[in-house]
């Protein structure tokens, strides 16, 4: 997820424009080759093996090459050869950018030291994703952003980014998250989680994002804004919050409802004071997580 979190820094920074970010995601996408893909052309898989590992994870919040360890498909020794073969992400985001000349190797070289410094990244190995500084990232995310957090708002945004690289795909950016009373609506599902954590979280975008959103979760090609589109985006939400009250029962013991996703019709949502929007740009459009989270 580092890359994702370079491209808003970038933009922070002003280093790159919003449209010079979505020609270098779209080309990360391309570039970009998943753990299982390279264990079938390896020989370590097969195919079957690879649908059952993600196929588990819209079961339990956890990483590709941990359940496929679990189920016996792969070794330890054979998961950190697969994930130092992968080019750490935000280094290929980087290099996308200095290939369409939106930056210099000087430049680039200068931002990751940058980056690195400001989230202490410097003595870590890129190519596996450490929990702990993942949650930093998120932590400063909204820091700069002068959103106060909660540890239940963190594991919620930490398990959303990660459930969009593994349902929707890697090649996105999160920009910074904005405070909001009040939203005019595209096309939005909401879900509302009841307990201890009281939640109401919303998914919004346009239809025609909608339609590429759904085609990539659902793995068809949906040329139309129908209702397999809108069923897509309510199992994606109900998905998540589902992962995300197992989370909360595993780690605190505090169990949590949840209510049926619905569309929200209203053409403007007025939203609690703790609420907040990040946009998230994909190559095919932006959507927009909406968050409500107390308690």
């Amino acid at each position: 997820m580092y890359s994702q979190f370079f491209g808003s820094y970038l933009l922070r920074r002003q280093a790159i424009t919003p449209e010079q970010l979505t020609h270098a995601i779209s080309q990360l996408s391309d570039s970009h080759i998943k753990l299982g893909t390279l264990a079938i052309h390896k020989g370590y898989m097969v195919a079957s093996e690879v649908d059952e590992v993600c196929f588990m994870q819209t079961r339990e919040d956890r990483r590709f090459g941990e359940i496929a360890i679990e189920r016996g498909y792969l070794t330890e020794e054979q998961v950190r050869e697969l994930l130092k073969s992968q080019m750490p992400d935000f280094l290929l985001f980087g290099q996308c950018l200095v290939d369409d000349g939106a930056i210099t190797y000087e430049e680039l070289q200068n931002l990751i030291l940058d980056y690195e410094t400001e989230n202490e990244m410097c003595d870590i190995d890129l190519n596996v994703e450490n929990k702990e500084k993942i949650t930093q990232l998120i932590e400063r995310f909204f820091l700069v952003a002068e959103i106060p957090i909660t540890q239940y708002s963190i594991m919620y945004m930490e398990l959303m980014f990660n459930n969009l690289v593994r349902f929707i795909g890697d090649d996105f950016t999160p920009l910074t998250p904005i405070p909001c009373e009040e939203y005019p609506v595209n096309y939005c599902v909401s879900q509302a989680i009841h307990g201890k954590v009281n939640c109401v979280s919303r998914i919004d975008m346009d239809k025609d994002v909608a339609i590429a959103f759904a085609s990539r979760y659902a793995h068809e090609e949906f040329t139309e804004f129908d209702e397999y589109v809108q069923a897509s985006l309510e199992d994606f939400i109900n998905l998540h919050n589902g992962l995300f009250i197992v989370n909360i029962s595993n780690e605190f013991s505090v169990e949590l409802s949840l209510d049926p996703p619905i569309v929200d019709e209203s053409e403007a949502l007025a939203l609690s004071p703790a609420s907040f929007i990040i946009p998230v740009i994909y190559p095919f459009g932006v959507i927009h997580l909406i968050a409500s989270l107390y308690g």
